[in-house]
């Protein structure tokens, strides 16, 4: 399912790079051929040690890997609309300990987002006890961000994580059909699930 750029309302899917192969480049014939002979020079231990190791990625697949949103992502999503206040906002994130607010319209589909960090850069005086008027007098319309990267519950792990990593973008708004938001899908909730899902590969 593709990822879904949306832009003060208007909805185009994000393009994915393709995943490159090992150290971002293919191997020549000859370097192909080169690893092919030290490959037949193994000896006997080195060929039992790996038919041991592909013989544990025959077990371990049997495992159910986490490789949708729907399977890591946070759920349910606390989501305010945008002519709450950036107080508002504050409190939310300070309370329940999160560094993300999807941002909705008044018929409850995705138009922004806010973070932790736009408040703070719009507000400092959010961080100290000084007064609070100008937070509680500005609403999120004001600061959200309007151009927004979201996905669908079916949208696999690795084409997200390759767009928050492109874009540099720290949680991405998961939604149903009608662009409604089921769920968030932040680093913590990939790192929680590189920890605990499996199996796992990983290459250098």
């Amino acid at each position: 399912m593709p990822i879904i750029l949306s832009v003060n309302g208007i909805v185009e899917t994000y393009p994915i790079k393709p995943v490159g192969l090992r150290n971002g480049r293919a191997e020549s014939p000859g370097e192909r051929e080169h690893h092919g002979q030290r490959s037949s020079s193994l000896d006997h231990a080195a060929l039992a040690a790996q038919t041991a190791y592909q013989q544990q990625g025959t077990e371990q697949a049997r495992l159910k890997p986490a490789i949708l949103a729907r399977d890591l992502m946070s759920t349910p999503v606390l989501s305010l609309p945008s002519d709450s206040t950036l107080l508002d906002a504050w409190t939310s994130m300070s309370h329940n300990g999160f560094h993300h607010i999807p941002v909705t319209s008044m018929h409850d589909t995705l138009v922004g987002m806010v973070s932790y960090q736009d408040l703070l850069h719009h507000v400092p005086e959010l961080i100290t006890a000084a007064d609070k008027r100008q937070a509680s007098g500005r609403r999120l319309a004001e600061i959200m961000t309007s151009r927004v990267i979201s996905s669908t519950p079916v949208t696999e792990i690795r084409a997200i994580a390759r767009v928050m990593l492109d874009e540099r973008i720290h949680a991405v708004p998961i939604l149903d059909h009608n662009r409604r938001v089921v769920g968030i899908l932040a680093i913590r909730d990939l790192l929680q699930g590189l920890a605990n899902h499996g199996p796992l590969e990983l290459w250098t």
